[in-house]
This record gives C-alpha cells, structure tokens and sequence, in this order.
C-alpha cells in the first residue's frame, strides 16, 4: 500500500492538497470511500473542502456535517460528505444506511472514519495530526500521489 507523508503549513496548503487527491480520485474513478481521521480541529473539513472543489462545489458550500451527517451533491459522481462524529455504534450506523452510501457508484469522504466498524474495502485512509496552530502531518495511505 502506498503511503505518502506531508506537512502542510497553513489551511490553504492542506486544501490543495485535499483537492490534489480528489483530482485524482476522479481521474482514475467513478465511484471511492476516503476515510478521514483526526482529532478535533485538525483540518479534517478543510482538507474535504479542497477535495470537494475537484468536482466543483465551491468551498463555502462544504461545512462541517456534524449535524447533517451525511451531506450530498449532485456531481458527476455524486459526492457525500459523511461526518460520523455524532454517531455512536453499529446499530446507529445502520439505521443511517452508511454501507448503501458507500456501496454506491459515487465518492464519499467520511470524517471520523474510526467510528466505522470495518473500513471499506479499497478505502483511502487520510490520517491529519496537529503540530502547531498552522502546522499539520498528513498521511496519506492507498493513493500514490
């Protein structure tokens, strides 16, 4: 599995980066589970929102999904911002029906992955640790870019 490690140096550097990954998740498929993972405040949405703008939402129009859970867009493919981090066990994750989200031909980013109780075959895993106030590690595991 191919592993990439960057530190990003301010939020418009984690936002390109977010976008340079969903370029090419949409140049190389139609359908993709990205599986985000950081503590609060990392830059979790900020990176979804760069990732989002490769499919041409604007950013304002990506926030943080906490109270929706699952927000989706009407792109070619259809793109689902999943955010877990209210989500508490199996039987919660399927009365929201995540795996039909997910089973779909269509690319989902899930925040708080590790809420999930297997990660989805095939899935990127974006992995982003706070440094400081501007600075952050990202690992980036199953996309060589």
């Amino acid at each position: 599995m191919t592993v990439r490690k960057y530190i990003s140096a301010s939020s418009e550097e984690t936002e390109a980066l977010g976008s340079k990954l969903g370029r090419h998740i949409v140049q190389n498929s139609k359908s993709a589970v990205v599986c985000m993972y950081g503590d609060l405040g990392a830059g979790k949405t900020v990176f979804i929102k760069g990732f989002a703008s490769s499919l041409g939402i604007h950013s304002r129009d990506i926030g943080s999904a906490s109270f929706v859970i699952v927000a989706e867009y009407e792109t070619e493919p259809v793109f689902y911002h999943i955010d877990l981090y209210r989500i508490e066990g199996d039987a919660a994750l399927d009365e929201l029906g995540i795996w039909e989200y997910l089973d779909s031909d269509s690319i989902a980013v899930i925040e708080w992955a590790e809420r999930l109780s297997q990660r989805p075959d095939g899935a990127v895993s974006v992995e982003i640790k706070y440094l400081s106030d501007n600075e952050r590690e990202i690992i980036i595991k199953g996309a060589d870019i």
